[in-house]
């Protein structure tokens, strides 16, 4: 019996999962990938802390749709931290993001 994951562990792994559902939908439909750059457009207009991150998420947008599918899944500190300014916010439906938060609820699931 595994103990529960706490905090921060648990908000990263449901990031994670998130990205991971995230870049399923992006395999079939590539043409959602024009959402993380709008948001990034618009979040750049309007500055903020988070601007080298939106630029490092500019930078691995630009690459070969399977290099930025393999960086949303990569278990590593480094996409762990870029996973926490994510320009894919609106690919998912509520539905979909929904269905993976409910698995991280306590008690339930990867998340416990």
């Amino acid at each position: 019996m595994s103990a529960p994951l706490a905090g921060h562990q648990r908000i990263d792994r449901r990031s994670l999962a998130l990205h991971r559902a995230i870049a399923a939908k992006l395999r079939a439909r590539p043409a959602l990938m024009e959402i993380a750059r709008d948001n990034l457009n618009r979040w750049t207009q309007m500055g903020g802390r988070s601007q080298p991150y939106w630029d490092r998420w500019r930078e691995i947008l630009n690459r070969p749709l399977a290099e930025v599918l393999a960086l949303l899944e990569e278990e590593s500190e480094t996409m762990t931290a870029m996973r926490q300014a994510t320009p894919f916010a609106g690919v998912l439906e509520p539905a979909e993001r929904w269905a993976v938060y409910a698995r991280f609820e306590p008690g339930r699931g990867e998340g416990s």
